[in-house]
């Protein structure tokens, strides 16, 4: 009996452990979004593509061979009748609630900050976006003396939350590489945060909402960028402010 209660301790004790580590591991909502578009896609491919074949043989097979001819149906059952209706929709049914738990599951990811994660304030203002790092250091993504967008940087390795609110009108923070888009609205904090295991230099920061007349150049590059690189741009950031 001691050795069952030991054994049955030592299984709830690794099981929890697993399940911290599980809820302590950094997750990549823009993988997992690509992976449902992925099983959506292929989804409705493969429902197509059955549909189609299925529409070609019954257009061959029953198709009429005069004008005048008249098609007879073999007559159902109670049970055939009802089986022809209830299986098809319950395989749908089913199909679609697996695809909708697993995109509950990535909302789930999405709306679940890491504990590590920096937090930067972003302002919208008409027509630009302002950020503030946690030292104080403000950022501003107005146009540069080139009349290009300034680049705004993230350490790598450190998730990065942007929490946000606009001073004017509706705005919308929207970051394709990162499969993610939030609303910016006056009288309301939102926020989104994103994965920066891996440095980038590609992803393009853009107001997804129409806010006004200067609405498309409402928008910075976010680079991703090793620990050190971005210490030294924060540092060149603040001095010039």
């Amino acid at each position: 009996m001691r050795k069952l209660l030991s054994a049955m301790t030592g299984l709830a004790g690794a099981t929890l452990a697993s399940g911290q580590a599980l809820a302590q591991e950094i997750r990549n909502p823009a993988e997992e979004w690509e992976h449902l578009w992925d099983e959506v896609m292929m989804d409705i491919t493969i429902i197509g593509v059955i549909m189609t074949i299925a529409a070609i043989v019954m257009l061959i097979k029953y198709r009429a061979t005069s004008p005048d001819q008249v098609g007879t149906a073999k007559k159902l059952t109670t049970v055939q009748s009802i089986s022809f209706a209830l299986i098809p929709a319950a395989v749908f049914m089913a199909d679609d609630f697996y695809l909708a738990a697993n995109g509950w599951t990535v909302w789930n990811a999405y709306r679940r900050v890491p504990e590590n994660a920096m937090e930067v304030k972003v302002t919208a203002y008409q027509w630009y976006f302002e950020f503030e790092y946690p030292d104080g250091t403000v950022a501003d993504g107005t146009l540069g003396d080139d009349d290009l967008p300034k680049p705004i940087l993230v350490p790598q390795g450190q998730p990065v939350v942007f929490r946000m609110y606009s001073e004017d009108v509706l705005h919308s923070f929207g970051l394709p590489y990162y499969r993610v888009k939030e609303d910016i609205m006056p009288g309301r904090i939102t926020y989104v945060w994103i994965n920066t295991e891996e440095a980038q230099t590609e992803a393009i920061l853009q107001c997804a909402e129409f806010c006004g007349e200067n609405h498309s150049k409402m928008s910075n590059p976010i680079h991703v960028v090793p620990q050190a690189e971005f210490e030294a741009w924060l540092a060149k950031t603040a001095a010039e402010g």
